[in-house]
């Protein structure tokens, strides 16, 4: 037999699924709303500031199971971004799906590293493309970080690579949502696919986490590409291929850029030296947390 259920308001919504995701999740109380107010704007596709001025608003029978749905997916730990199928990121917004890794805010250093270290290059003949500069980004998942480039910079020329069919499809997708025309996207291992093409910078948060990692086993961690967060040995030999064979790719004084692990920038900054990178240095996260190592291609 059907069982009714008594229609509910935005506020009374709101109010009940809060107190739910606090306790499943052990969220704050203001994470909790922010997260059941994005599931709601998600169904009844209106902003926040939308539900903030109708808390009285009826939601239908549909209503009320989609949202029931998505909040009951989030209770069980799929991540947000999962869910609603984006996140923003450096001020854009991107699709994401289960095949990429879900853009964070800390992973927007590098962005930053990358448009201040761009002028300070001189740049070299670009394929014939008249591109000022030439970045690579590897890698690239949904493309938050080459699309945010490239987005803020549209006279360069933005290759991005993955070895994924998968991520690629994505981040191709993501170029169309935003208009975003000087990125190209090339399936790659790494540079396995490049031949002896050059570039001015090389962008890359590639994985870094040891396999044996428990927290693999944890958070949005569960849902993710394992492909994309965790590299073999102690987690850095994705670093080192990339370190190890960079030059070969990088312009006379172009730069390295790359993110890592809480605890390895001394690590990475020695594979750096190592390599014989110059100007190497570490760059914290709003958190303090050195979170990206870079080094200059000596001329």
């Amino acid at each position: 037999m059907k069982v009714d259920v008594l229609p509910r308001t935005i506020h009374d919504a709101l109010t009940q699924d809060v107190a739910r995701l606090t306790a499943a999740l052990a969220l704050h109380s203001s994470g909790a709303r922010i997260e059941a107010q994005s599931l709601l704007q998600h169904v009844l596709k209106v902003s926040r500031a939308h539900l903030l001025a109708h808390p009285e608003r009826l939601l239908n029978e549909c209503e009320q199971a989609h949202f029931d749905e998505l909040l009951q997916r989030r209770i069980s730990g799929e991540p947000l971004a999962y869910i609603l199928g984006e996140r923003e990121f450096f001020g854009l917004m991107f699709k994401v799906t289960p095949a990429t890794l879900i853009p964070r805010p800390e992973t927007e250093l590098l962005v930053e590293l990358a448009l201040q270290r761009l002028p300070q290059i001189t740049p070299t003949p670009a394929s014939g493309s008249g591109s000022l500069f030439r970045v690579l980004d590897m890698g690239t998942g949904s493309g938050a970080i080459a699309l945010s480039i490239a987005h803020a910079l549209p006279d360069i020329e933005v290759m991005a690579v993955d070895a994924s069919i998968e991520a690629l499809a994505v981040a191709r997708e993501n170029s169309q949502r935003l208009n975003i025309n000087n990125a190209a996207f090339v399936q790659s291992d790494w540079y396995s696919a490049l031949d002896a093409q050059r570039f001015d910078l090389i962008v890359s948060n590639p994985p870094y986490v040891a396999p044996d990692d428990p927290h693999l086993q944890q958070g949005d961690l569960r849902f993710e590409p394992a492909s994309a967060l965790a590299s073999s040995g102690d987690g850095l030999d994705d670093i080192r291929h990339i370190v190890a064979n960079a030059g070969v790719h990088l312009s006379a004084g172009g730069w390295l850029l790359l993110e890592h692990g809480y605890d390895q920038a001394a690590q990475v900054r020695d594979l750096m030296q190592q390599a014989g990178f110059s100007a190497t240095f570490s760059a914290c996260d709003l958190a303090g947390i050195e979170r990206a190592c870079g080094g200059c291609l000596p001329s």
